[in-house]
């Protein structure tokens, strides 16, 4: 093989070395993708949607009511939900706020919680007056009625949640921000 053709074919293997490497780097610290298994975030994320998580907002960043977080599933989990390693729900909750719901309506330090995201707003069971520990998160599907969340559970450590999802790539006809 001729010098040119050695360099060139090096130079080629040292460039998807490194988009290789960096590929693994960036899923396993900063973006990954995951699948919609269940029904419990209908009318947002349906069965079957993928979505990116931004890993370092959730290590780095701030959690805020509203945003939808992927976390690890409890151990604990009480719900015949399916049997997945990671679970995709809504933040309600913040660490130090106290939880309550009367009839529909979600309360948080006594306030109604405003919920534009949920067309589904059948809260059985009811939230019993709960207070979020610190560094612990209220989480809950959007569609209530087919959810297994907090209110069977409890709260989510930080230390298990992966990510904050920002952005559905599948189905294309659905693609854009959450």
């Amino acid at each position: 093989m001729n010098r040119p053709r050695r360099k060139a074919l090096i130079e080629w293997g040292v460039i998807l070395l490194v988009a290789v490497i960096a590929s693994f780097l960036i899923r396993a610290y900063a973006v990954q993708t995951f699948y919609i298994p269940s029904g419990s975030m209908e009318p947002t994320l349906h069965v079957g949607d993928r979505i990116l998580v931004n890993k370092l907002s959730a290590r780095f960043g701030t959690i805020n009511i509203g945003d939808i977080i992927v976390f690890k599933a409890p151990p604990s989990e009480h719900c015949d939900d399916g049997n997945y390693p990671d679970l995709v729900k809504r933040v309600i909750g913040l660490p130090g706020d106290v939880m309550t719901s009367k009839g529909n309506t979600v309360y948080v330090n006594g306030h109604a919680l405003k919920e534009p995201w949920t067309l589904f707003p059948d809260l059985n069971p009811q939230i019993t007056k709960v207070k979020v520990p610190a560094n612990n998160y209220y989480v809950m599907g959007d569609n209530r009625a087919n959810s297994c969340d907090s209110r069977f559970w409890g709260t989510v450590p930080r230390s298990d949640i992966i990510g904050k999802a920002f952005f559905r790539i599948w189905p294309l006809s659905r693609i854009g921000f959450l």
